[in-house]
């Protein structure tokens, strides 16, 4: 029930805009400031997760897993994404409340 309640919060905020997804435009987000959460799959590459985690861990962004890039991507209205960030601090605490 929670992961549903995941995927649902993250495609509500992809709806609204509030999102980036992708290595690029996620990694830009970390680095400019924009993103409030990060949410990595656990099937993304070993580079990748420990790329995304070093630079959330430097800038104190919080980083969350889920467990398939497949469903994160469908969540997103997408194909498959490993990874994907939030960029509104009030969406990016509700998700994060939900990983808790």
């Amino acid at each position: 029930m929670t992961n549903e309640k995941i995927y649902g919060m993250i495609g509500l905020a992809r709806r609204a805009g509030k999102t980036v997804s992708g290595g690029y435009s996620t990694m830009d987000a970390v680095k400019t400031g924009k993103a409030k959460l990060v949410i990595v799959s656990e099937d993304a590459s070993w580079r990748t997760r420990k790329t995304i985690g070093d630079k959330c861990r430097y800038r104190g962004i919080p980083l969350c897993t889920v467990d398939s890039g497949d469903k994160l991507g469908r969540c997103m209205g997408q194909e498959y994404r490993s990874l994907m960030a939030v960029t509104d601090p009030q969406m990016a605490q509700a998700i994060l409340k939900l990983f808790q």
